[in-house]
This record gives C-alpha cells, structure tokens and sequence, in this order.
C-alpha cells in the first residue's frame, strides 16, 4: 500500500510571470520526456493528487491527474526554477492556474458555479491546513463575488496580504532556469504578450 505525503502547500503556488508563459520544461525537452516525467508523478502516490489526496477515479470533473511543473519564483531577480514535476486533480491543478482559469470564466468558457467550485475547493484545502492562498488567487475569489477595487483591497490589507506595488523584475531580466541553462522569454515585451494571448 502506497503511504500518501501530501503537499497541500503546492495550492499556494503563484501564477507563473507573464514574460515566461509558455516557456518550460516541457516545450524545451519535448513530448517523450515530458510523457515519462508525468507517468512518475502520477504513480509516486498512487494516482492520487499530490495536494487534495482524491484518487483519480473520485475526481469531480476528470476521472485523471494532471502533470504540473512547480518553481521557485524570485521576482526580484527575474528567476523561475524548476522544483519538481507533481500530479494534480482537475480542480486543484485549475486552482494554481487562478489567472488563466479566471480568462477561461470571462472568456464564457466555464461558468460561474465551475469557476466558484474549483476556488472553494482549493480554499477549503487550505483551510484544512492552515495554509493562506497566493494573493493572486485570493483577489480573483474577491472579484467574482463581484466587489469593486476599493472593497477587495481593503479586504486583502484586513487578511494580512501587503497590496503595495512588489519590487518585480523588468520584462528582459525573467528567465527559466532548467538544467543548467537559462531560457528567455518568447515575447519581447507585454504588448507581444498581448497579441498572442488575446488572438480575438
């Protein structure tokens, strides 16, 4: 029988800069490796998420894991390093990924009750172990119960959570550090960003 070490720690995971969207591990070494890596995760603990612990079979929405690259993130310095390759359920692997899910919900690709389900199901995780959300993921929560700006920084200052401008790295500092070298971003600046991502 395969003991369970989770990491409900891998929820508070902050979304990945803009400057390195699309730039990882598995489009740098390919299909093979990344389909070998994810077969690892998936079995360590038996096909059970990493951060909730639900067998891939009692899974809500998918009855599969998903694969998730977890960094170290300093933003300061621009660097993302690659931690570890974990295996996560649908929702908890949605939940890290609070940005773009929350794209998905404005872009009407998943409705409010599939967007508010994933966010609680995360915090309750949390919750469970005392674990506080990536400010990112918690002003999301706050937007969708439709607050304005001024409420859901009073909010998140009330939480503990500091609102003030962080000290980030310019767009041509951030790189991925993997195996010993360094990528840079695929966009020259925020407005390629833009252009790739809102295609509409």
């Amino acid at each position: 029988m395969i003991e369970l070490s989770l990491q409900p720690e891998l929820l508070t995971h902050p979304n990945i800069p803009k400057p390195l969207h699309g730039m990882n591990p598995r489009s740098i070494l390919g299909k093979n490796w990344w389909d070998n890596e994810r077969q690892i995760a998936y079995k360590k603990h038996g096909y059970h998420c990493w951060a909730c612990g639900i067998h891939k079979q009692d899974a809500k929405y998918h009855k599969w894991l998903e694969a998730h690259e977890s960094y170290v993130i300093n933003y300061v310095q621009g660097i993302v390093e690659l931690k570890e390759i974990v295996a996560l359920c649908y929702s908890c692997h949605n939940f890290i990924h609070s940005g773009r899910l929350w794209n998905m919900y404005c872009n009407n690709e998943i409705t409010k009750e599939k967007i508010r389900d994933i966010i609680n199901h995360g915090f309750k995780v949390l919750a469970q172990n005392k674990l506080k959300p990536f400010f990112g993921t918690r002003y999301i929560s706050l937007k969708l119960q439709g607050l304005n700006e001024t409420k859901i920084l009073l909010i998140l200052i009330g939480e503990g959570y500091d609102v003030d401008e962080p000290s980030v790295a310019k767009w041509d500092k951030w790189r991925l550090v993997f195996n010993g070298k360094e990528y840079k971003s695929k966009f020259k600046n925020i407005n390629e960003w833009e252009k790739h991502y809102n295609k509409d």
